[in-house]
């Protein structure tokens, strides 16, 4: 396994999961002051966030990219999205059916990537604009929902409720779009699947 700058960022990312997660069961006094659970579990959240730019931005400038990194950096996006979003579900401040398509489109188009990957045909499903947008209006809404509280008389919450109905209108779309993508291969891999 290489072991490198951005992989360990990458590797950073992942252990601030059980950290974000931890905030909100530990006990009061292992939360230092001033922070809040919701203003610790946001800046940890954010801190995570900015290590996926970091990371990739390092591999390219210093020539580390990897077979292992290229694995482990969307396993780590994808695992951080999920359980912040499983975590807002448990404290109330988002509805599960949305965790459910913002998860469930994840595990589809890794599965899909994945199969493409197998037959040769990845670049059919490659990141899109879409996906992109998708993301960004993601990562935004994520911390705006964990930290909960009104900032300069801005309701985060509503922005954030605001913003994550708007991933997930995404999400599907999104989905639909790499879907369309794959179809030519996925109907050309049934009809030689009947043939052989």
């Amino acid at each position: 396994m290489p072991f490198n700058l951005p992989i360990f960022l990458t590797w950073l990312r992942i252990i601030a999961i059980p950290a974000m997660v931890g905030v909100y069961y530990a006990p009061d006094s292992w939360v230092p002051a001033p922070f809040s659970r919701d203003a610790l579990a946001t800046l940890l959240f954010c801190a995570a966030a900015a290590t996926d730019w970091l990371d990739g931005y390092l591999a390219r400038k210093l020539e580390q990219t990897s077979a292992f990194g290229a694995f482990l950096d969307p396993v780590a996006d994808k695992l951080m999205v999920a359980a912040a979003l499983i975590m807002l579900v448990q404290l109330g401040r988002l509805d599960a059916v949305i965790a459910v398509i913002i998860i469930g489109r994840e595990i589809t188009i890794s599965a899909l990537r994945e199969w493409m990957a197998q037959i040769g045909a990845r670049a059919s499903v490659a990141v899109s604009m879409l996906g992109k947008i998708k993301t960004t209006a993601q990562m935004a809404a994520i911390p705006l929902l964990l930290y909960h509280r009104p900032v300069a008389g801005i309701d985060l919450q509503e922005a954030g409720t605001w913003l994550i109905y708007v991933a997930a209108v995404l999400t599907l779309w999104s989905m639909a779009y790499y879907l369309r993508m794959a179809w030519p291969e996925i109907v050309a891999q049934e009809k030689s699947g009947r043939a052989g």
